[in-house]
């Protein structure tokens, strides 16, 4: 069975740091927007030169392409065994789209991290990221372990910016996770712990929840 795993959580949650770790640990791709993004403007297919054009130009790239992007990544041959989503859906649009793309496949599993606001604000605020590169420091860091450029605090992560990047999160994420809430296939995690603690919590849902999708009703 293929594991088709979508990892939800708000900024500052370690969704993308979980989401690489587990799918490295099962072999299997983790693809989040940036990536898909990317990837389809650099290989120049239609959808690509599509979602490029929007971007330059300054807009948002819209539903229908990030969908249209997202099947083009996951019809690769390498998602075929399973996937790990992170950043995709964001909206109960995209959730439902998402669906139609998986109905002749292997369930979705959906884990969602949960983090008190107070710890999302002091881990963001608190962030650094590599000036040249962007890529998150790992704590005790004092250069990037990427590319050893010089680390910084992003401009959007002053406590004042954090807090409104929450208030929106909240807004627009929760239709999202109540549209997921109701499946079998969906659980939610504690993400104020440890890093270890979040992935053995992340890796022992996932397992229950493969063993649970043989039961009736496990298919969205």
């Amino acid at each position: 069975m293929a594991l088709n795993l979508i990892v939800l959580g708000p900024p500052g949650a370690g969704k993308g740091t979980q989401a690489e770790r587990l799918a490295r640990l099962r072999g299997i791709p983790k693809i989040s927007t940036g990536d898909i993004l990317r990837e389809a403007v650099q290989a120049g297919t239609e959808t690509g030169r599509q979602a490029k054009a929007i971007m330059s130009r300054g807009e948002l790239v819209s539903d229908d392409v990030m969908i249209r992007m997202v099947q083009e990544r996951l019809d690769r041959a390498d998602a075929l065994p399973g996937f790990v989503l992170d950043g995709f859906p964001r909206t109960v649009a995209q959730a439902a789209a998402l669906d139609g793309i998986m109905r002749e496949r292997d369930p979705l599993l959906v884990v969602d991290i949960e983090v008190p606001e107070a710890e999302l604000v002091r881990r963001l605020s608190t962030r650094l990221v590599c000036g040249d590169c962007g890529a998150n420091a790992a704590g005790g860091d004092t250069v990037c372990g990427r590319c050893k450029g010089q680390l910084v605090q992003r401009p959007d992560d002053s406590d004042g910016v954090v807090r409104e990047r929450l208030t929106v999160y909240r807004r627009q994420s929760a239709p999202l996770v109540a549209y997921y809430r109701v499946r079998p296939t969906f659980r939610s995690i504690n993400g104020a712990q440890p890093v270890d603690g979040v992935f053995d919590d992340l890796a022992a849902a996932v397992d229950a929840l493969v063993a649970g999708i043989a039961t009736p009703g496990a298919r969205p």
